[in-house]
């Protein structure tokens, strides 16, 4: 079990990414979407970092930037990017894929 800051472990991470009930546009898109998944260049713009973190990290920034754009989404917020849920989506499931493996990468399920 990987040990992040403030207390929380990588495993209570995959297991919040693993309860995930997204529509399944969403998730058909972002699946769609990860043949073209570059992370030097996608992670850094949707993170606005200048070095690539690590995956653990980077899991821990998306889905809380993930979480804020699914509760935009709900409200019917102005500002809601569709566009940029869906780069967040393909982020995570990327990022996801590059953490070692304790256990089998979470799978998002289609609400």
């Amino acid at each position: 079990m990987f040990k992040l800051s403030a207390g929380i472990t990588m495993c209570e991470e995959i297991d919040q990414m693993a309860q995930l009930r997204r529509p399944k546009l969403l998730i058909r898109a972002a699946r769609f979407g990860q043949k073209d998944y570059e992370r030097g260049r996608d992670l850094k713009r949707l993170l606005a970092a200048r070095d690539l973190p690590r995956p653990e990290e980077a899991l821990r920034a998306l889905l809380a930037e993930e979480d804020a754009l699914e509760t935009a989404r709900r409200d019917g917020a102005a500002g809601y990017s569709f566009l940029r849920h869906i780069e967040v989506l393909i982020a995570m499931m990327a990022e996801a894929r590059l953490l070692p493996r304790l256990q089998a990468a979470p799978t998002v399920r289609v609400a």
